[in-house]
């Protein structure tokens, strides 16, 4: 049975450019495609396809990397900045994933590798004409805000951020999120998806620290059964779950070297070998990964695959923290109170001066979510007139001066005493007793962070936290 015909928003077929030097790569794409109601133009070289493309539109176009007169590499780019809304996918040759990487940095929404996986450019194809057809003239240029809405926030930095998903989402590419703790990677990771060509498939996330080392090819490319003991029958695993939609792998630096591995094939060949299976089973899924850990420093340290990081790493996305864009606070503060109050039956309570201004004044170590479990507290201790500053029950020693967008009335910079910047005596004083104890309880728990962590009476988390900005090895 053969695919439904693809069309345009005026009801004629869908046309596509294949750019091929071998006749029966062209005419087998040709014949592909035809199949799936794409009218199909044809080109053996760089010339005769920027020809075409002076005088039609299309809605795909698939070249070849390697062209008799240059590299596809230069119609991608060059389709990218002309054609906007015509997605373009390289075909590469088998093995050669630096060219595919190039190609999806240089604006290429996907890949094919030859010899040609036929249901693989099927499904690169009908994602392909979903980005058209987001994209059509008509259609509204601003994207629909059911995604992006989430990202709450006026700032730059935010406008930014969102300008750029809005770019990403028409990709098929891996992007790399890069944040530290709370700051929201798998709400832009969601938004990603959302805003996708792949909106209407699953969104699967994946806490890479959080599987046990001996179960994670399992958990990730499933089982067949009687491959090991336990295994009673047949099991799917996150990459099947993801089919046709996106797997986020967050904390993707907890991974160990041997599923770094076997995660890059997965990528690379766009197929996964469940544990006990003789073949290989395709997979369509889009890659988004992230953490708040440093993964070039952990690459240059030999813990982390460079090829696995290369290749995970085409589109960087870096998510602003909190203190940088703190501007964004009080909308932030707003959105949180609806929504505790909905969550609870109450009316939203009242955030007074002091309050807000005692929020202005902190760091926010742990962004946004520790943003939230700070009002969700206040929000239970809070009698009747309201949220006080009392009832954040903020770390003193986390504070900082407040920006002026959130103080109630800003101060004249001339009149600012520099004995009142961050950089005085007091806050060292205090690094120094956190620095002295810290050093003491590893030293008595034999460097063991969790057991140090509990001697200290603070989570694991917040001792990691301490360690990296006290620089403690």
């Amino acid at each position: 049975m053969n695919p439904s015909p693809a069309s345009g928003p005026s009801g004629a077929p869908s046309s596509a450019l294949i750019v091929d030097d071998e006749r029966d790569i062209r005419e087998l794409l040709v014949l592909t495609l035809g199949r799936m109601g794409v009218k199909c133009d044809t080109a053996s070289s760089l010339r005769d396809a920027r020809a075409l493309l002076r005088t039609r539109q299309y809605a795909l176009c698939l070249t070849d990397m390697r062209l008799t007169d240059g590299s596809g590499i230069e119609l991608v780019r060059e389709i990218t900045q002309l054609h906007a809304h015509t997605p373009v996918a390289m075909i590469t040759a088998f093995g050669n994933q630096e060219a595919a990487v190039d190609a999806l940095k240089a604006g290429a929404f996907d890949f094919v590798s030859k010899p040609v996986d036929l249901a693989v450019l099927r499904g690169l194809v009908q994602h392909a004409l979903k980005l058209r057809g987001d994209a059509e003239p008509g259609k509204s240029a601003t994207p629909d805000t059911s995604a992006l809405s989430k990202l709450l926030g006026r700032s730059a930095a935010m406008n930014t951020l969102r300008a750029t998903l809005a770019k990403v989402a028409r990709s098929q590419a891996p992007v790399y999120i890069v944040g530290e703790s709370g700051v929201g990677k798998e709400l832009v990771a969601r938004t990603i998806h959302g805003e996708s060509s792949r909106a209407g498939g699953p969104f699967i996330p994946v806490n890479c620290g959080a599987i046990p080392t001996e179960l994670m090819e399992s958990e990730f490319f499933g089982h067949r059964k009687g491959a090991f003991t336990g295994a009673h029958a047949d099991k799917s695993g996150l990459f099947q779950a993801a089919e046709g939609g996106t797997l986020f792998l967050d904390e993707i630096a907890e991974l160990p070297m041997h599923m770094q591995v076997k995660l890059l094939r997965a990528i690379q060949e766009k197929s996964v070998r469940p544990v006990g299976a003789n073949s290989e089973v395709a997979v369509d899924v889009r890659i988004l990964s992230a953490t708040h850990k440093d993964l070039a420093a952990l690459t240059d340290e030999g813990k982390f695959r460079h090829d696995l990081y290369y290749r995970i790493n085409v589109i960087e996305l870096r998510v602003p923290p909190l203190r940088e864009r703190r501007e964004d606070l009080p909308m932030l503060i707003d959105a949180i109170l609806v929504r505790l109050a909905a969550a609870q039956g109450r009316e939203k309570p009242v955030l007074h001066v002091d309050a807000l201004e005692a929020l202005g004044h902190y760091t926010f170590p742990g962004n946004v979510r520790e943003l939230e479990n700070i009002l969700e507290r206040a929000f239970a201790l809070a009698d009747d007139d309201g949220i006080r500053a009392g009832n954040l029950r903020l770390p003193e020693a986390r504070s900082m001066p407040a920006s002026p967008a959130i103080e109630s009335s800003a101060r004249d910079p001339r009149s600012i005493d520099p004995r009142e910047s961050a950089s005085s005596a007091l806050p060292e004083f205090i690094e120094e007793i956190e620095r002295k104890a810290i050093e003491q309880a590893l030293q008595d728990n034999r460097y063991n962070k969790t057991k140090a962590a509990a001697s200290l009476g603070i989570t694991f988390r917040a001792l990691r936290y301490k360690l990296k900005k006290l620089g403690i090895d």
